[in-house]
């Protein structure tokens, strides 16, 4: 009897260090980087950091990490044709190794947030690295007609095969779908036959997606209410895929007061940098215990 007491003690033990060892993110230094207008995001491939905004034309900026601060490497992409904006409100970055490269874009067509337009752009991504601007590097123009508000592009692997995911950003029927890039990369419109691929419903207000590769979890980046708050809801994709709605590993809310717009975990998944659309304090980094 005193061997299964034990026993049972040391199951309560090892279920509660289970339970408090879920996953924690905590702010650890906030900062501002300026020249981006509204932060809509973070993209970090391979090493380098990518921050895009909202300035007077839509942009991307290239950084490098210093310790837990970024430092600006003087390289500006201007998300414009011909002198003229087109990418104004650049809302995801999806890249992946050799996968085509695709930028989003989401168009208020009211001032009061009811009426969308969201664009999908195909991108040369090295010559507009080279460039600068999307003169000779802009391959395809999408309408994602098949969102309900608003187009988030990333990159997820579903059954060994890689898709450009994307979500809804409204209150209500917000889906994640996940297009074929192939397909996406010479459609006009996603609502167009072999474009989408699956879709699940998910929670309102997602600002952007970030994609785990080793964990096979896909990182929905929130707001808690419409544009204020931070929220991350990290949900298995396969089981999302399956049931038709997202099924949630965990939701971490923190006590900000501003408009989370991106995140991106750095080499690895303890460390990371969010973003928000504030003129200061809009740079923060984080740290992530599992």
């Amino acid at each position: 009897m005193r061997y299964l007491l034990t026993s049972a003690a040391v199951l309560i033990i090892v279920c509660l260090f289970a339970f408090t060892n879920e996953i924690r993110m905590e702010i650890t230094h906030t900062y501002t980087v300026d020249s981006l207008g509204a932060c809509q995001g973070i993209s970090y491939q391979g090493g380098c950091v990518f921050l895009y905004g909202d300035r007077e034309v839509g942009m991307i900026r290239e950084y490098k990490e210093d310790g837990d601060s970024l430092v600006y490497l003087q390289k500006e992409i201007r998300l414009t044709l011909n002198d003229t904006d087109v990418i104004n409100h650049p809302t995801g970055i999806a890249w992946h190794a050799k996968e085509p490269v695709f930028i989003g874009n989401s168009i208020r067509l009211n001032k009061e947030g009811t009426l969308w337009r969201a664009m999908i752009y195909c991108v040369d991504w090295q010559g507009l690295q080279r460039t600068g601007t999307l003169d000779g590097n802009l391959l395809n123009t999408i309408e994602d007609d098949a969102c309900i508000q608003g187009t988030r592009p990333e990159y997820v692997q579903y059954n060994k095969k890689w898709y450009v995911a994307t979500a809804d950003y409204g209150d209500k029927a917000n889906e994640v779908r996940l297009y074929d890039p192939a397909a996406l990369k010479k459609a006009h419109k996603t609502s167009e036959k072999g474009v989408l691929y699956k879709k699940f419903t998910c929670t309102p207000w997602v600002q952007n997606l970030h994609w785990l590769a080793d964990k096979g979890q896909l990182l929905l980046i929130q707001n808690q209410i419409e544009g204020r708050r931070w929220r991350f809801t990290y949900v298995d994709l396969d089981k999302s895929i399956a049931s038709g709605k997202q099924e949630v590993i965990k939701v971490i809310d923190l006590d900000r007061l501003d408009e989370l717009e991106g995140f991106s975990f750095l080499n690895g998944y303890n460390k990371g940098i969010a973003v928000s659309s504030s003129r200061k304090n809009n740079v923060n980094t984080m740290r992530i215990n599992w």
